[in-house]
């Protein structure tokens, strides 16, 4: 799974797009976790702390996932946008399978 593990989450990212799951950039991970959308949110390990910080402060008190993955570029590349800091999947499906590969492979998950 290590070696795959990368290509296939930034693949089920793509597919999560494409299905109209993902609420691209701070400002709209945000939005969909104040109308308790988010069912898991990805933050890029190269984002401002104080992009970071918004995001954390939204998701303080709420069961929602967080995981560190790669950099602003990959993630919005993964989307098929410009460089973004965080992402939020509103699929419950796609959040868990998500996470299902992330699990030790890529990412670092962020406890609080």
């Amino acid at each position: 799974m290590k070696g795959k593990g990368r290509p296939e989450v930034f693949r089920l990212l793509g597919l999560a797009r494409r299905a109209g799951a993902v609420a691209p950039g701070t400002d709209a991970t945000r939005r969909a976790i104040r109308r308790g959308e988010a069912r898991l949110v990805l933050m890029a390990g190269d984002a401002s702390g104080v992009q970071l910080d918004k995001i954390r402060k939204e998701l303080s008190n709420r069961p929602i996932p967080q995981v560190i993955l790669g950099d602003r570029a990959t993630l919005g590349a993964a989307i098929g946008k410009a460089p973004v800091a965080a992402v939020a999947v509103t699929d419950e499906s796609l959040a868990t399978r998500l996470l299902q590969e992330l699990d030790g492979a890529v990412a670092r998950v962020v406890e609080e």
